[in-house]
């Protein structure tokens, strides 16, 4: 009896960098949102083809700087001001002492800022991730050498197991696979 198999999308192989980009343009005209490119190396202008939009991972960064911001402030104008108000050698205990604490704000809101970058990415990026379907094709191999590939997702609206081969197809895709999970 046979073994039923998931899909989890189509991949195709094109055989250099300018062919990979025009084809992205080409299934982002399409209004494909489900897929991804696969390259040896970062090829310019590819993110534009992709119809990707600015990165959404200034968002937390910012929300973890000014909560170190704060967490700096309170930890040093409660225990200076309000739990253990003293003069130090004629030093006063109110906004005058300021500058003293720039660099706690400096160094908490950077560590902040950084745990929160690391977070976001690992969140935004679904990572850790042991396994990931597109493991299976065994052509992926080559994009870490010399190949350049699309996978179009089966989750995508617009997915359609003949028409979306016959569209990587026409785009001057090779080696069309169907990719199970």
């Amino acid at each position: 009896m046979a073994e039923y198999k998931k899909v989890y999308g189509i991949g195709a192989e094109f055989n250099s960098a300018a062919d990979l980009l025009h084809a992205a343009e080409k299934v982002r005209d399409e209004k494909f949102t489900k897929w991804d490119v696969h390259t040896p190396f970062p090829i310019h202008g590819m993110d534009a083809a992709m119809g990707l939009g600015k990165s959404w991972l200034s968002t937390p960064v910012l929300i973890g700087g000014a909560i170190g911001t704060l967490t700096a402030a309170l930890l040093t104008f409660v225990p200076s001001w309000f739990i253990y108000p003293m003069i130090v050698h004629g030093k006063p205990f109110n906004w005058a002492t300021l500058p003293a604490f720039f660099p706690i704000f400096f160094e908490l809101t950077v560590l902040f800022s950084a745990f929160s970058t690391v977070f976001a990415l690992l969140i935004m990026n679904q990572l850790p991730k042991w396994y990931h379907p597109v493991f299976n094709w065994d052509r992926i191999k080559k994009a870490t050498d010399d190949g350049f590939f699309i996978v179009i997702e089966c989750r995508d609206p617009k997915f359609s197991e003949t028409k979306t081969r016959e569209f990587l197809e026409g785009l001057g895709g090779t080696n069309v696979t169907l990719i199970q999970d």
